[in-house]
């Protein structure tokens, strides 16, 4: 019996790619990384500067493509190194899939990845689509990493983005999502199905304050290090606006929160995805997962309510300048069934830096 047909439905929980990991279907992996219902990657020690970003197509491996006279310099991480913003880069990490038929896997950046708008994509040998892992999958992961805004300081053994291995059948439809709505709260508030559940910005911000708007020509950030930063060294305060709305500037990035409060129940976990581009020239910049137990509070399957923590908005605009008002849609987060609860959920008696958040910059920021 192969490890596919053991495996139920759903986006797999920790203990089942704990159980992976001790097979091999995912070597070289650090039990210490595990989260509810991912894994977080590792960067090894080799990486390229690339002249582009690339995908080596369905006929060719990366290390086909990085031969073809893409790579620019190769870098040793095993002391560190700078990723300069404005470059492109791709590095070999740590893991390796042998997956079964029937599981296929998907990739994002972390939270703290995407707050500091590090551009983090997972690149496969064959692979047509990037942060896609057909079922299947046997070879090596790589990580095509871009900052945007600031340069950082990464290492060997760093992690910038996260796996989730799912199985058969996994995400809700909008029917699906209401009756999980009706019985356990998903926002503070009415529901905006259709698609997933939408997701609005919050321009009216605590003590004057509902964003921050990244400094050009700051210093770098060591993604390891955490509360090392001094906010305003990097970031400049938004107030909140007299008139409602604010004007995105072309390519500036700016860290919002939407003005739901969500949850994610513990046999659930989501995923947030860009809003459709017909709705206006921004986009919410880094789609990300959203484990089970975010915002959700223990007695909710019995009171009927919802705790709930703030979705934190990575949000750039292109080409024009853009208004954003109070209360405008930006984002949907679709949910997927889990295949078996987590034994630990997020929040609960592991590290997690954003549960019962507002509007927070990364962990690496005092």
């Amino acid at each position: 019996m192969t490890v596919a047909m053991t495996l139920k439905d759903g986006v797999l929980a920790s203990q089942t790619i704990a159980a992976l990991m001790e097979s091999g279907v995912i070597e070289r992996a650090d039990p210490s990384r595990l989260q509810p219902a991912s894994l977080d990657l590792t960067l090894s020690s080799r990486a390229w500067r690339v002249r582009a970003s690339f995908l080596p197509s369905r006929a060719r491996t990366v290390a086909a493509r990085l031969a073809d006279g893409l790579a620019m310099q190769e870098i040793d991480l095993s002391g560190g190194a700078v990723f300069e913003r404005g470059c492109v880069y791709l590095v070999e990490l740590n893991e390796r899939l042998a997956l079964p038929e029937g599981v296929e896997g998907a990739a994002n950046p972390k939270s703290s990845t995407g707050r500091i708008d590090v551009f983090v994509r997972l690149v496969t040998d064959y692979g047509a689509a990037f942060d896609d892992i057909p079922a299947g999958y046997c070879g090596p992961l790589y990580a095509e990493i871009s900052p945007r805004t600031f340069s950082i300081l990464a290492r060997e053994g760093s992690s910038l983005n996260q796996l989730r291995l799912k199985c058969g059948k996994f995400r809700l439809d909008d029917a699906a999502l209401r009756r999980l709505h009706e019985t356990a709260p998903l926002v503070d508030g009415a529901a905006d199905i259709a698609g997933g559940l939408g997701l609005s910005v919050s321009l009216q911000g605590e003590n004057n304050l509902i964003g921050w708007r990244a400094r050009r020509h700051s210093a770098l950030i060591d993604v390891d290090k955490v509360g090392a930063l001094d906010p305003q060294d990097f970031f400049e305060p938004i107030p909140a606006p007299t008139s409602g709305f604010i004007i995105l500037d072309p390519d500036e990035f700016y860290i919002l929160a939407s003005k739901e409060a969500l949850a994610v129940p513990p046999d659930f976990a989501a995923e947030m995805t860009p809003i459709s581009p017909g709705l206006g020239e921004f986009r919410v910049h880094y789609a990300g997962f959203f484990d089970p137990g975010f915002g959700w509070r223990p007695d909710s399957e019995n009171s009927g309510g919802v705790n709930g923590s703030r979705g934190v908005l990575e949000v750039r605009s292109h080409d024009a300048p853009f208004v954003l008002e109070d209360g405008q849609l930006v984002a949907r987060l679709v949910y997927e069934k889990m295949a078996a609860r987590p034994e630990r959920l997020y929040g609960e008696s592991i590290k997690s830096n954003y549960q019962g958040q507002g509007l927070k910059l990364s962990k690496h920021f005092r």
